[in-house]
């Protein structure tokens, strides 16, 4: 048996049979840009794979070093890789710089950062690897653009990038080129996707026949995009690398043929997703931001629970009939809100903190959770587990607590405090659950009928709108 043979079959013993079967798939016969900077997502749709079960698969190869696991920091503009890296510990800056859109963006883990898989080279090796031998389209395909544009076939993208070309070329460490070509009357970037060196050049006015000049340096310093203004006519630039890597860099007319290659997106694995999948957070949870990291999260929804009189359930039914008890809703708890695409942060004395990517995976696990208990409730005869839940939206911060990954903010808080307004029977939620549009769908499928009141929460200076779900 062979070192990939043997971590594949530890992997089947970990993860979805049928994920491990696409995976080893994949990484068999797939071609090697289907194994740089795998879109899980997109991999699970067309693999007709659970998007839950895709994940953890990943995720437990990535640890058995079957994939490498890359943070990346993208443009939401062109969807470019601003930055890279194997950690969330190395995103510390309060703004990045896209050259080719001219804009800085606050780093959020919403949108901004996906998480993506490579084969690693011990399994396969592949010519990511080596990114400085693909060809510009290669590149740009699997090293420049993130997993969420939606590009083309290889034929399709070469012949996309032939239409806003203008002339390109490639150039070694310390080499120097000229270019001469004829400027049309649009507006033209001078790129390079490997350094993202950027020059913008407006071509605007009356025709000239006299040969413009322009000089483009590509250094490892990331200097502020500019703009040039020239006539249409001839041009001639001169190129220098100042690097000691090769770089690739081309005119492009930014028309509407570029926009259109820009603009196609697909869904892709968020980091937001992933710091609230269960698999994930049982993997790698004490590794994951450094203690000083403030991530900021622009929507997260947080269920909490709590047991309603357990302090009179242990004097009731004694000590370890209640615990068994205890620990069996903290089982139930955890698996439900694993099924729907969540992760408990936390568990605190009786009472679970768990976070879900969208309200609606929060408002499902709610009543998923109500009604176990009520199945184990009947089960016993007796009415012992009482489960109080609150459930809110919001922004939020993602950091390091008691070395532990957490959230911060006032989103946490008010999940809490309306989880105190709940009795046993009924789930409390804040309006933007509510209004969340899948939310309404299923509250209307199982015919539950919300109703609004206002209630003054410790801590919240006014009084906040919560629907009782009965």
């Amino acid at each position: 048996m062979s070192e990939t043979e043997a971590l594949f079959s530890v992997l089947r013993q970990s993860a979805d049979p049928d994920a491990v079967a696409a995976i080893e798939a994949l990484v068999r016969d797939g071609p090697d840009h289907a194994l740089c900077r795998i879109n899980v997502i997109d991999f699970a749709k067309r693999a007709n794979i659970d998007e839950e079960l895709a994940i953890a698969a990943f995720l437990h190869a990535a640890r058995l070093g079957i994939f490498d696991l890359s943070w990346n920091m993208l443009c939401p503009g062109c969807g470019g890789v601003l930055d890279a890296s194997s950690t969330l510990k190395t995103f510390d800056r309060d703004k990045y710089d896209c050259a080719l859109c001219a804009c800085g963006y606050e780093p959020t883990l919403d949108e901004m950062v996906e998480v993506t898989f490579t084969v690693a080279p011990r399994v396969r090796h592949i010519a990511a690897h080596n990114p400085d031998t693909l060809s510009m389209v290669q590149y740009f395909r699997q090293i420049f653009w993130g997993s969420g544009v939606d590009l083309p076939d290889d034929e399709t993208l070469a012949h996309q990038f032939e239409e806003i070309t203008i002339d390109s070329i490639e150039l070694s460490p310390g080499e120097k080129a000229t270019l001469s070509v004829q400027l049309p009357t649009e507006f033209v970037i001078v790129f390079d996707p490997v350094t993202h060196g950027t020059q913008f050049i407006d071509v605007k006015g009356d025709a000239t026949r006299e040969r413009q000049q322009l000089a483009v340096v590509f250094n490892n310093v990331k200097a502020p995009t500019g703009t040039v203004e020239l006539r249409p006519g001839p041009l001639r630039v001169s190129l220098e690398n100042q690097t000691n890597r090769r770089v690739l860099p081309g005119l492009w007319i930014a028309g509407h043929a570029l926009h259109e290659l820009l603009g196609r997106r697909k869904s892709f694995l968020t980091a937001k997703r992933l710091l609230s999948n269960q698999t994930f957070r049982d993997i790698y949870n004490t590794d994951t931001l450094d203690a000083d990291q403030r991530l900021k999260i622009t929507s997260l929804t947080f269920l909490f629970t709590d047991l309603k009189g357990s302090t009179q359930l242990y004097e009731r039914v004694g000590d370890l009939v209640a615990f068994d008890l205890v620990r069996q809703h903290f089982h139930v708890l955890h698996q439900i809100v694993a099924a729907e695409a969540g992760a408990i942060v936390k568990t605190i004395g009786d009472a679970v903190m768990a976070t879900f990517p969208t309200p609606d995976r929060g408002l499902a696990a709610a009543l998923r959770m109500r009604e176990a208990m009520l199945d184990i409730n009947k089960q016993r005869g007796s009415e012992d587990l009482l489960l109080k839940i609150g459930i809110h939206e919001g922004p939020c911060l993602a950091v390091t607590l008691n070395d532990r990954q957490d959230y911060f903010g006032q989103t946490v808080n008010m999940a809490a405090r309306v989880q105190g307004l709940a009795s046993s029977r009924a789930i409390f939620v804040t309006k933007p659950v509510i209004e969340d549009t899948r939310s309404s769908q299923i509250l209307e499928g199982k015919g539950l009928k919300p109703t609004v009141q206002r209630a003054a929460l410790r801590g919240i200076a006014d009084e906040t709108v919560v629907y009782e779900i009965p």
